[in-house]
């Protein structure tokens, strides 16, 4: 089974890039564009480790990381 990893970034470029990176480094990725859809991905699918950019449109990224606790 592939690791999974959660991309959480607002810019499609930078998801497309890392989903690309990722994939090829053998992992199953998924993504989020904003805080509120990667707590809900979070929660549903408990990624092995989340990618996630600090300054999300939503909500601070530091908050996604204390509700995601």
């Amino acid at each position: 089974m592939k690791p999974r990893v959660l991309v959480v970034d607002d810019e499609p470029q930078i998801q497309r890039f890392l989903k690309l990176g990722l994939e090829a480094g053998g992992f199953a990725v998924s993504a989020a564009a904003t805080a509120a859809d990667a707590i809900r991905l979070i929660a549903r699918s408990a990624p092995d480790l989340v990618l996630l950019d600090l300054g999300l449109p939503d909500l601070d990224g530091k908050e996604v990381i204390r509700q995601a606790r």
